[in-house]
């Protein structure tokens, strides 16, 4: 799967990966809903950082579509919640 990470650029990331980068996901969403922003803060650096490490970086010039897009590194809580689905931000 093609992932973009806004800001950034793409990685290629293998499906057996999403069950654990679902579990950040899921803590990230419970963050947002209770308010947390510093532990929103710390599990989105997390989750990006996992999808830096287990993917494979696309070239800069690559222009595959994304079928999945992550929110910028510096990303508030608002713009967050506005790119999210019923699912988080990683579908299940």
């Amino acid at each position: 799967m093609i992932v973009r990470i806004m800001g950034e650029g793409q990685v290629e990331l293998a499906d057996r990966h999403f069950a654990e980068l679902n579990k950040l996901d899921d803590e990230l969403l419970a963050e947002m809903e209770s308010g947390d922003d510093a532990g929103f803060r710390r599990t989105l650096t997390a989750l990006l950082n996992e999808v830096r490490e287990l993917g494979e970086p696309l070239p800069d010039d690559s222009l595959e579509p994304s079928e999945l897009i992550l929110p910028a590194p510096d990303a508030t809580l608002e713009e967050v919640r506005e790119m999210l689905s019923e699912d988080g931000l990683i579908p299940g």
